[in-house]
């Protein structure tokens, strides 16, 4: 075997065994191994007697976990990284997104061979109802979902960075808890704020969004974004909202959004991950696939976007980046 070789077949054994990793990671997150070390117990002993392991079992988790930086320390005194604290149960952390998965996701993940062949989402393979509906009858897993949903809101506090929403009313739709309401509105003190989601969501984003920048400051709409849009914001929002939905029907909301501006200085503003065949890095690509593993959805690219803001009647005013390679395109109302 030539060096050429060789390297080649570390990189792929190393991909080849990355879901073991994966789940390695989820058990100490599920046994709740950060927050028993942040609390003292530190010694493999000690976790073991914490979590109802075999200390045997701990040590050799723990072995890989110290390998792979996650932890740090040996079986005498283990210590929390900066990885594992992000797994520490507390606000903003990646907890639930690494249970949700490592559980229902990672069970949807191994039916990926018909997925792929058929198109069809392979938790709805896995589970025999597709993940919305499922959501609804499970709400463990439900809290769980929107739990691993604000995991990945890093760069809602980036946005206002991309758009001066100075003075402008912006509606959030399918804004689900409120959260990127909150930050925007935290950062913009004279701007006001409109959340439209389905009627379930909307005492949950009441609470947050009282409890954050009042009241007095958002209208709250209980309805369907595919069926009405409310009318007289400045902005209009779709944050991740658009990648279970086809083509014809994100159009037609583009083209609702469109009709129910009252302002002439009106903007529709998408933020999503954005694909590109040609040149992509990883996360867009991985996401994209996950999509189609848990809901049959997919991310779409610049050009299909501006294909549908086209002939919903918009024009791409500005492509902005944002964290976690996520892309914000807004758009303006053709005149």
């Amino acid at each position: 075997m030539t060096r050429a070789d060789l390297a080649a077949t570390s990189r792929m054994v190393e991909l080849i065994t990355g879901g073991w990793r994966a789940q390695v990671i989820y058990t100490a997150a599920k046994m709740g191994l950060p927050d028993h070390i942040a609390a003292g117990r530190t010694t493999a002993a000690e976790l073991a007697a914490a979590t109802g392991a075999d200390v045997e079992g701990i040590r050799r988790m723990m072995r890989l976990l110290v390998a792979l930086e996650v932890f740090a320390g040996d079986e005498h005194g283990y210590r929390n990284t900066p990885a594992s604290l992000t797994l520490v149960d507390a606000p903003d952390s990646l907890r639930d997104m690494c249970l949700l998965y490592g559980e229902e996701f990672y069970t949807a993940w191994g039916h990926a061979h018909e997925s792929l062949r058929t198109v069809t989402a392979g938790f709805e393979l896995a589970y025999g109802e597709a993940l919305y509906p499922y959501l609804g009858t499970h709400p463990d897993l439900a809290e769980r979902f929107q739990a691993a949903m604000r995991s990945g809101n890093i760069f809602f506090d980036y946005v206002p960075d991309v758009f001066d929403f100075a003075g402008k009313t912006i509606a959030d739709l399918g804004g689900g808890p409120g959260h990127l309401l909150t930050a925007v509105l935290g950062q913009v003190p004279d701007a006001r704020g409109i959340l439209l989601d389905r009627e379930h969501i909307v005492p949950i984003a009441k609470a947050a969004l009282a409890a954050t920048v009042g009241l007095d400051r958002v209208e709250l709409v209980a309805g369907d974004m595919f069926e009405a849009v409310p009318s007289g914001a400045d902005v209009y929002v779709l944050c991740r909202v658009l990648a279970g939905h086809s083509d014809d029907a994100v159009a037609g909301l583009f083209a609702a959004c469109r009709e129910a501006m009252e302002s002439p200085g009106g903007r529709l503003m998408i933020l999503e991950r954005v694909v590109t065949n040609e040149g992509s890095t990883v996360l867009p690509a991985l996401w994209d696939l996950h999509l189609l593993m848990t809901n049959g959805g997919r991310h779409r690219s610049l050009e299909t976007f501006t294909a549908l803001l086209d002939r919903a009647g918009f024009d791409i005013e500005r492509v902005a980046d944002l964290p976690m390679e996520t892309t914000a395109v807004i758009a303006r109302p053709r005149a």
